[in-house]
């Protein structure tokens, strides 16, 4: 793979026109086809093989044409202070915003409180809901500024009015201002690592058009695939820090090549070929976990992990391609002032054997047992709270209390109970029984005497009058344990209830569907898991031909992701800190959101082990002893695996600007997780781990040996094959520098 990396970096250091001109034809067409390409069709959330998705089948198949495929608006009214809703004054203005709501171009209907019995015992809280005939994201702006100007005059009149549902929902921001900050701080860790505006720009330039690259394509696939908003964005994250960090290797290695005495040309396909030939492994890595996503049975964790897989396969492409090409047209520029003057005082700087990694390494290697007795336990003491992880879908209670939608939520909680927000909702199928109103009639009875139910709603049965549905009120909150506790209460009592009344029932609706999409996440969160780390193993004892450095890395990566996971337990769940994040409101962590972290940390964990790892066994082979070439190796890596810790870390952070919540758990718990993974696993528990073992890290019995493909991650064959520099390449493009510089990576 190195001498094909190799060829590849030469061909694309000399035709660099063709190589950047086809990459900027490629961002065009992609742009061209995302501007033609029509809206995203929401098809909503789906998941198959469990109680509430047949549920909600079956509603659609007895009741056809009842779903409400439009978007909606519950206009929520609270009474000035020592008032009600029902005096005559409030009641006037209320109706008026009703009758005006009705009166709208896209409007199907509009429901008055008084008539639909939608007022709150005490008489404080009302609501009314508008149903439009089109969906959210096809309502025109004049549909939109009609009902807010009905709701301005309710409020005129006196009245708090607030709205929920999707019609005047905000849309969910990526990460604003901190987004760009995050790039902000990347460019400067860029330029203290290089001491170059050109090798600083260089990767951001190419990282950026690989994500132009790769967002244009979800956005013209968006309607074939029903591609979400968050998809992009996750996609995006992705994109840019992995393209960063790719990019950064590739440019580092081209500097200590050059560094060598080798041309322009000559160092550009050295440095494709070996740390190119890490990027290809580690972004496969990336790319296997992702698309592994699909076997958990999601299909919204499915398309996000494959829209974000093909956002990092692009970053490779763009690595090992255009990288190259830029690099052919200023290769010079990404030197130091000091490599490019090549003075003395420079030179004698470069023949320093030490540097932070060198001296840091050896810290660690005098003393190896207590660093890694403090790594272990300090991360483990992190990952305790996972052992309390909460799973579910918050939903309007998680939004930010400057939001309509929140305050509106909390209204409702306040004026008709905490469970008013999430009903549970019944689906009874008597089909197969003599008296289906007799039977649905002994399903409420009973399922209003479980424990925790308000009130149950009068059934609607559909036209064939064997299918009902009526609606269950729980006493707690959408969220509350206590509510998950109900559904599992009803559905253990269905036998004897079913076998009462002879017909059977389903336990459905939004608040049910994200216990049941919560329970399915969780009980595939540990084989997931499993398959992960048996899957690092796999790959790592393909890299590295040892049999304990790819155990020592699989560990390492379990004990970051869980610290990590923990990490986010403790601020999302349990509001440590929260308020230094801007999150308002803690609760059950997203469903989806910790196996997705398992796939991403797994891939950007093999990312810093190999990249780092690598440079001990090349010195390890090279014949220095096993405890000097962990200080070797860190000399010529850890410099750079700290800068792309560090990039990483400032892109990830930027996303915890998101207004939407599981954009903001992913980016603080990414953000965390390569802190964990770089700082403590990878710079303080590879080394010591390394150190004790000895020559014993890098066994490998001979019949394995001879069974695995040797993948020269390393390019040792390719440094046997390219001689050391002798004198200038006639090729103008090879023109060497006038003296060979050692340059420290």
């Amino acid at each position: 793979m190195a001498t094909v990396l190799y060829h590849l970096g030469r061909v694309a250091f000399r035709w660099r026109w063709f190589v950047t001109l086809l990459w900027v034809a490629v961002l065009g067409a992609a742009g061209f086809a995302a501007s033609k390409a029509p809206a995203t069709a929401d098809e909503g959330f789906t998941m198959p093989g469990i109680e509430s998705q047949k549920a909600f089948d079956l509603l659609e198949h007895r009741f056809p044409g009842s779903a409400a495929d439009g978007a909606s608006a519950r206009i929520v009214f609270v009474a000035p202070s020592g008032e009600k809703v029902t005096a005559a004054e409030n009641k006037k203005a209320i109706e008026h915003l009703v009758d005006e709501a009705a009166d709208g171009n896209q409007v199907a209907s509009a429901v008055d409180p008084f008539q639909a019995k939608a007022v709150s015992r005490d008489g404080t809280t009302a609501y009314a809901t508008v149903i439009f005939k089109a969906k959210a994201d096809d309502l025109t702006d004049t549909s939109k500024q009609h009902l807010t100007h009905a709701i301005d005059g309710a409020r005129d009149a006196g009245l708090t009015v607030e709205v929920g549902g999707d019609a005047l929902a905000s849309p969910p921001s990526a990460g604003g201002a901190a987004e760009v900050v995050g790039i902000a701080v990347a460019a400067m860790v860029l330029l203290i690592t290089f001491g170059s505006l050109a090798a600083a720009g260089l990767p951001l330039l190419t990282a950026i058009l690989g994500v132009g690259v790769s967002m244009a394509g979800i956005m013209a696939l968006s309607e074939a695939f029903n591609l979400s908003e968050s998809t992009g964005t996750l996609a995006t994250m992705l994109g840019l820090a992995c393209g960063i960090d790719y990019a950064l290797f590739v440019v580092s290695r081209y500097r200590e090549e050059r560094g060598k005495g080798h041309a322009p040309a000559q160092a550009a396909g050295l440095a494709a070929g070996t740390a190119g030939s890490a990027v290809v492994f580690a972004g496969l890595t990336v790319v296997i976990a992702l698309a592994g996503l699909s076997v958990v049975g999601i299909p919204m964790l499915t398309k996000m992990g494959l829209a974000a897989a093909a956002a990092v396969l692009v970053s490779v492409l763009v690595c090992l391609t255009l990288v190259p090409a830029v690099l052919g047209f200023w290769p010079n520029a990404v030197l130091s002032r000091g490599a490019r003057r090549n003075s003395r005082r420079y030179r004698r700087k470069q023949r320093k054997d030490d540097n932070g990694g060198s001296r840091w390494a050896r810290i660690v290697v005098r003393r190896p047992l207590p660093v890694l007795l403090l790594g272990v336990v300090g991360l483990g003491a992190v990952a305790m709270p996972v052992m309390d992880l909460q799973l579910g879908m918050p939903g309007d209670e998680a939004k930010p209390t400057s939001t309509t939608e929140r305050r509106a939520y909390d209204a409702l909680a306040k004026g008709f109970g905490p469970g008013f927000n999430g009903p549970l909702t019944v689906v009874v199928d008597g089909k197969g029984s003599a008296a289906p109103k007799a039977a649905v009639a002994t399903v409420a009875k009973d399922i209003k005497a479980t424990d925790g139910v308000v009130s149950v709603s009068p059934a609607r049965f559909n036209s064939a009058g064997d299918t009902a549905v009526f609606s269950v009120t729980p006493s707690t909150a959408p969220t509350d344990e206590k509510t998950k506790d109900l559904v599992t209460a009803i559905r253990g009592e269905r036998p004897g209830i079913e076998s009462k009344a002879g017909a059977s029932f389903e336990v459905t609706g939004k608040t049910a569907l994200d216990i049941d999409v919560a329970e399915k996440v969780q009980a595939a969160l540990v084989p997931y898991l499993a398959v992960v780390v048996g899957l690092a193993i796999v790959l790592l004892l393909l890299v590295f031909r040892s049999l304990l450095v790819p155990v020592k890395a699989a560990f390492g990566f379990l004990l970051s992701v869980l610290a990590a996971l923990g990490s986010v337990v403790l601020v999302f769940q349990q509001g440590h800190g929260a308020d230094l994040l801007g999150v308002e409101s803690t609760g059950p962590i997203m469903s989806m959101m910790p196996i997705f972290l398992v796939g991403i940390v797994f891939g950007l964990a093999m990312d810093y082990e190999v990249f780092l790892v690598s440079r001990v066994r090349e010195s390890y082979v090279h014949g220095d002893a096993a405890k000097q070439a962990v200080v070797s190796g860190f000399r010529h890596s850890a410099r750079v695996v700290v800068a792309a810790a560090l990039i990483m870390m400032a892109v990830f952070s930027g996303f915890i600007g998101a207004s939407e919540s599981l954009i903001k758990m992913i980016g603080f718990g990414l953000a965390i997780a390569v802190l964990f993974d770089a700082f403590v696993v990878r710079m303080a528990i590879v080394p010591a781990v390394l150190s004790l073992l000895g020559d014993k890290a890098w066994y490998l019995p001979r019949w394995l040996n001879r069974l695995l493909p040797d993948i020269d991650v390393e390019g040792e064959k390719l440094s046997r094959k390219i001689p050391a520099p002798t004198g200038p390449d006639p090729d103008p493009d090879d023109r060497p520098l006038a003296e060979p510089v050692p340059i420290r990576s």
